[in-house]
Protein backbone atom coordinates (compact mmCIF):
# COMPACT_ATOMS: atom_id res chain seq x y z
CA UNK A 1 0.00 0.00 0.00
CA UNK A 2 1.31 3.25 -1.05
CA UNK A 3 1.34 5.42 1.89
CA UNK A 4 1.35 8.73 0.12
CA UNK A 5 -1.74 7.87 -2.27
CA UNK A 6 -3.40 6.45 0.84
CA UNK A 7 -2.94 9.75 2.38
CA UNK A 8 -4.40 11.84 -0.25
CA UNK A 9 -7.74 9.22 -0.63
CA UNK A 10 -7.94 10.30 3.16
CA UNK A 11 -7.89 14.04 2.75
CA UNK A 12 -9.63 13.89 -0.23
CA UNK A 13 -12.42 11.95 1.93
CA UNK A 14 -12.80 13.97 4.06
CA UNK A 15 -12.95 16.97 2.01
CA UNK A 16 -15.69 15.61 0.28
CA UNK A 17 -17.44 14.91 3.61
CA UNK A 18 -17.15 18.31 4.59
CA UNK A 19 -18.83 19.42 1.06
CA UNK A 20 -21.79 16.81 1.34
CA UNK A 21 -22.67 17.65 4.64
CA UNK A 22 -21.97 21.53 4.09
CA UNK A 23 -25.35 22.26 2.71
CA UNK A 24 -27.47 20.66 5.77
CA UNK A 25 -25.36 22.00 8.16
CA UNK A 26 -23.67 25.36 8.09
CA UNK A 27 -24.20 26.89 4.51
CA UNK A 28 -28.20 25.64 4.90
CA UNK A 29 -28.88 29.32 3.52
CA UNK A 30 -27.81 29.01 0.40
CA UNK A 31 -29.76 27.03 -2.31
CA UNK A 32 -27.63 27.69 -5.00
CA UNK A 33 -24.37 26.14 -3.10
CA UNK A 34 -26.24 23.08 -2.37
CA UNK A 35 -26.66 20.77 -5.39
CA UNK A 36 -22.88 21.55 -6.71
CA UNK A 37 -21.45 21.01 -2.63
CA UNK A 38 -23.18 17.59 -3.01
CA UNK A 39 -22.68 16.24 -6.43
CA UNK A 40 -18.71 17.32 -6.69
CA UNK A 41 -18.71 16.08 -3.17
CA UNK A 42 -20.23 12.85 -3.37
CA UNK A 43 -17.68 12.04 -6.54
CA UNK A 44 -14.90 12.78 -3.75
CA UNK A 45 -15.94 10.44 -1.18
CA UNK A 46 -16.91 7.83 -3.98
CA UNK A 47 -13.65 7.78 -5.47
CA UNK A 48 -11.22 7.91 -2.34
CA UNK A 49 -13.27 5.19 -0.89
CA UNK A 50 -12.74 3.37 -4.11
CA UNK A 51 -9.17 3.76 -3.56
CA UNK A 52 -8.86 3.48 0.05
CA UNK A 53 -10.95 0.05 -0.09
CA UNK A 54 -8.22 -1.10 -2.95
CA UNK A 55 -10.07 -1.41 -5.53
CA UNK A 56 -8.00 0.95 -7.67
CA UNK A 57 -9.64 3.96 -7.58
CA UNK A 58 -9.63 7.20 -9.75
CA UNK A 59 -6.45 8.45 -10.61
CA UNK A 60 -5.04 11.41 -8.90
CA UNK A 61 -5.67 13.79 -11.44
CA UNK A 62 -8.78 12.99 -11.11
CA UNK A 63 -8.92 13.61 -7.60
CA UNK A 64 -7.04 17.17 -8.31
CA UNK A 65 -9.53 17.72 -10.88
CA UNK A 66 -12.74 17.37 -8.80
CA UNK A 67 -10.82 19.24 -5.94
CA UNK A 68 -10.78 22.32 -8.89
CA UNK A 69 -14.04 22.06 -9.58
CA UNK A 70 -14.71 22.28 -6.20
CA UNK A 71 -13.18 25.78 -6.27
CA UNK A 72 -14.13 27.19 -9.01
CA UNK A 73 -17.99 25.50 -7.94
CA UNK A 74 -18.92 28.95 -5.82
CA UNK A 75 -18.04 31.61 -9.32
CA UNK A 76 -19.58 28.90 -11.63
CA UNK A 77 -22.61 28.47 -9.68
CA UNK A 78 -23.26 31.71 -8.36
CA UNK A 79 -22.90 31.38 -4.75
CA UNK A 80 -19.95 33.31 -4.10
CA UNK A 81 -21.41 35.77 -2.08
CA UNK A 82 -22.83 33.28 0.71
CA UNK A 83 -19.54 32.94 3.02
CA UNK A 84 -20.06 29.68 4.13
CA UNK A 85 -20.99 27.49 1.59
CA UNK A 86 -18.12 29.56 -0.77
CA UNK A 87 -15.24 28.77 2.29
CA UNK A 88 -16.34 25.80 2.32
CA UNK A 89 -16.01 25.06 -1.30
CA UNK A 90 -13.23 26.59 -1.73
CA UNK A 91 -10.88 25.17 1.39
CA UNK A 92 -12.03 21.64 0.82
CA UNK A 93 -11.35 22.24 -3.11
CA UNK A 94 -8.09 23.18 -2.49
CA UNK A 95 -6.92 20.82 0.13
CA UNK A 96 -8.10 18.48 -2.94
CA UNK A 97 -6.47 19.86 -5.32
CA UNK A 98 -3.08 19.88 -3.72
CA UNK A 99 -2.96 16.24 -1.87
CA UNK A 100 -4.24 15.14 -5.53
CA UNK A 101 -1.39 16.79 -7.63
CA UNK A 102 1.40 15.79 -4.96
CA UNK A 103 0.38 12.82 -5.43
CA UNK A 104 0.21 12.80 -8.81
CA UNK A 105 3.42 14.35 -9.32
CA UNK A 106 5.10 11.76 -7.09
CA UNK A 107 3.75 8.90 -8.37
CA UNK A 108 4.92 9.95 -12.09
CA UNK A 109 8.03 10.71 -10.94
CA UNK A 110 8.69 7.77 -9.20
CA UNK A 111 10.22 9.43 -5.86
CA UNK A 112 8.67 9.11 -2.77
CA UNK A 113 7.20 12.10 -1.25
CA UNK A 114 9.23 13.37 1.49
CA UNK A 115 6.99 14.99 4.44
Amino acid sequence: MDLNKSLSDVIALIAGVVAVVAPFIWASGSTAAGQPLLVVGALLVVSSLWALLGAGGASSWVTAALGALLFVAPWAFGFDGTAAAAWTAWIAGAATVIVGLWTAIQTRSGTPARA
